[in-house]
């Protein structure tokens, strides 16, 4: 299947939504809206990929062992998996990150499918050329995703009603939105396909 654009679905998992060892507030309030996003790109046969954070135990990651963040997204535990409220289809590219214990990994260009094959291998593969960027954190792996996808050459779209910042800072996500805009990422909202028949 040949597709010139994709949505990436960011680490929308329990750990990150509030009540997880991570939560983002109002984390979980942006799962419907990505699920409206994934309709839209299912009904123009688009590819969707979703990336989750996939720890193990011991990472320079988390603060136990050097890293700045509690523990979270551990390994085939409840809080890495998927947020119940985000509706992925079977169809949805599955990706996995943070497996290393010497990285943090932020960015799905550091992810992989279980097979071993990274994001920019299956974007080459299928032909995208554009990336439609939703999900948890604005601020890290949102940004970095961004960042990375613009790096490599892709269109960025970035879905700023599907996003949702850490705000260890109070400006952070405002920031990252910044930074990824000024270096050529466009921000879109849901009215932006919906009405005017953009995708």
């Amino acid at each position: 299947m040949k597709s010139k654009k994709a949505l990436l679905v960011v680490d929308v998992q329990n750990d990150f939504c509030p009540g997880g060892a991570l939560g983002v507030p109002a984390g979980h309030k942006i799962a419907p809206v990505i699920n409206k996003y994934i309709r839209i790109f299912l009904k123009k046969k688009s590819v969707i990929f979703a990336t989750r954070d996939w720890h193990p135990v011991r990472t320079k990651h988390f603060k136990d062992f050097g890293g700045l963040w509690p523990v979270h997204c551990i390994q085939n535990t409840l809080g890495a998996a998927f947020h119940p409220e985000l509706k992925l289809p079977k169809e949805a590219i599955l990706l996995y990150k943070g497996m290393n214990p010497d990285k943090d990994s932020y960015s799905a260009f550091h992810a992989e499918d279980e097979s071993g094959v990274g994001l920019l291998v299956w974007l080459k593969r299928l032909g995208i050329k554009e990336i439609y960027i939703a999900g948890l954190a604005t601020d890290y792996c949102v940004k970095y995703s961004a960042i990375d996808a613009i790096k490599y050459g892709l269109k960025v779209k970035i879905l700023i009603d599907a996003v949702q910042g850490v705000n260890l800072k109070p400006d952070d996500s405002k920031d990252a939105i910044e930074k990824i805009t000024k270096m050529g990422a466009k921000k879109i909202k849901l009215t932006d396909l919906t009405t005017k028949g953009r995708k």
